[in-house]
C-alpha cells in the first residue's frame, strides 16, 4: 500500500528536508509504505510505554507520538501480521529508551549502573519469562518484548536472535568505554562496531517473523540475500550518522562516522558531511543492483516444491521490506523529534529523556 505523501500525523504540511540531507533518489524511487495497522499500533505502543513505566507519563503524553517510533516500524515491516508488528514496534520503542539510558549513564558517568544493566539484559535475553517483574522497568520491558518475539518462529530463530543481541549489548559496552574515555575509533573500527550498535542483524532477523517464515541458513546466508540485507542496514546507519552529527557534536559524543573522519582522516566538518553523503548515495546505488540479484535468487528457489515456493515467497517479502527500510529511515529522520535539535532548550539534553538513574535507585 503506497502511503502518505506528507506525514503520518493528522497535519497535512509537507516535510521540508534540508538540502544537505535531501536524497532525491529516495524521495522519487522509494515510495513510502505504511502498514494499515499503524494507527492502532501507535496507540498500543504508547500505552505499552506507560504500562511498563519506560517513560514518565508526562514524557509519553508530550513526546511519544512526535518521536515517531511506530512510524519507523510500520513503514518497514509492512507485510507483518498485526501481532508481529506490535511486538516489533514495542521492542523498537524499548530499544530507543535503552539507547537513551545508555547515553545518560555515559553523560553522568554512571559506570556501576551501566554494568549492572548490561549484566541484567544478558540474563533476561536468555530467560525473559523470569524477568517480567524485574524492579528495573527497562529490564522488565525488555523481557516482555523479547518473550513476545520468541513466540512466532521456532527455537532456532530465537537462539539466533539472542546470539545477535548479546553481541549488540557488548558493542554498547564498548561504546560506553570509548565515550567515557573520550576515545574516537578510527574509521574501520567504527564501521565494524556500528554494525553492532545499530543492530544490523537484529532488524534483518525480524524480517523473518514479518514474512511468517524462518529462512534456513543456506537461504539466509546466500550472498545475494545477505548483500541486499547489509546494504539496507548500512544505509540506515550512515544516514543516521549524517543526520545525528549536529546532535552528537553538541553532546560531545565520539561515536559517529563523521567524527571518526574528522579525527582520523583530517577532514573538515564540511568534508566529513560530503563523505557521509557519498557513502549513503553509494549504498542506494548498490542496493538497487543487489535487490535485483536477491529477487532472481528468490525466483530460483521456486523449484516446483511446496518448500521452495514458501522460501521464494518469504525471500521476496523480506527483500521488499529491505527496500521499505530506505524510505522509512529517511523520513523518520525528518519527522521524529529525536533529530530536531534546534528546538531543544539544551542541545546536549533531549527533552524526552530523564536524567535520573533507574532501577532500585
Amino acid at each position: 500500500m503506497q502511503a502518505f505523501p506528507h506525514s503520518t500525523t493528522e497535519a497535512t504540511t509537507a516535510v521540508v528536508v534540508p538540502p544537505s540531507l535531501a536524497l532525491p533518489v529516495i524521495e522519487s524511487g522509494f515510495p513510502r509504505q505504511l502498514h494499515p495497522y499503524w494507527p492502532r499500533l501507535q496507540e498500543k505502543t504508547r500505552l505499552w510505554l506507560l504500562e511498563k513505566r519506560l517513560m514518565p507519563e508526562d514524557k509519553v503524553r508530550e513526546y511519544a507520538d512526535s518521536l515517531r517510533y511506530t512510524d519507523l516500524m510500520a513503514g518497514y515491516y509492512t507485510d507483518a501480521a498485526d501481532e508481529v508488528l506490535q511486538a516489533i514496534a514495542d521492542y523498537s520503542a524499548w530499544f530507543f529508551v535503552w539507547d537513551d539510558r545508555h547515553d545518560r549513564d555515559i553523560v553522568h558517568a554512571r559506570a556501576g549502573d551501566w554494568r549492572r544493566l548490561r549484566h541484567r539484559l544478558h540474563t533476561a535475553l536468555d530467560a525473559p519469562r523470569h524477568h517480567l517483574h524485574h524492579p528495573d522497568p527497562l529490564v522488565a520491558g525488555f523481557a516482555d518484548s523479547v518473550l513476545r518475539l520468541y513466540g512466532f518462529l521456532p527455537g532456532t530463530w530465537n537462539q539466533r536472535f539472542a546470539r545477535h543481541f548479546h553481541a549488540v549489548i557488548e558493542a554498547y559496552d564498548r561504546e560506553f568505554d570509548n565515550r567515557i574515555q573520550g576515545y574516537v575509533p578510527d574509521v574501520d573500527e567504527y564501521l565494524a562496531l556500528r554494525r553492532l550498535t545499530f543492530a544490523h542483524w537484529i532488524w534483518t532477523d525480524l524480517l523473518e517473523p514479518s514474512a511468517g517464515c524462518e529462512l534456513p541458513d543456506p537461504v539466509r546466508k546466500n550472498p545475494a540475500y545477505r548483500r541486499a540485507a547489509l546494504l539496507s542496514q548500512e544505509f540506515a546507519a550512515w544516514y543516521n550518522d549524517l543526520c545525528s552529527l549536529p546532535k552528537e557534536i553538541a553532546g560531545d559524543e565520539v561515536h559517529n562516522l563523521g567524527i571518526s573522519l574528522i579525527t582520523h582522516e583530517g577532514l573538515s566538518l564540511g568534508e566529513a558531511v560530503d563523505d557521509l553523503r557519498r557513502r549513503v548515495e553509494t549504498c542506494v546505488d548498490e542496493f538497487l543492483e543487489a535487490e535485483s540479484e536477491a529477487l532472481r535468487f528468490a525466483d530460483a528457489l521456486a523449484d516446483g516444491t511446496v518448500q521452495g515456493k514458501e522460501w521464494s515467497a518469504a525471500v521476496r517479502t523480506c527483500v521488499g521490506n529491505m527496500r521499505n527500510w530506505f524510505s522509512s529511515v529517511y523520513w523518520f529522520h525528518h519527522e521524529s523529534g529525536r533529530y530536531m535539535v534546534d528546538s531543544w532548550a539544551d542541545r546536549s539534553t533531549p527533552p524526552y529523556v530523564t536524567n535520573e538513574a533507574a532501577g532500585e535507585k
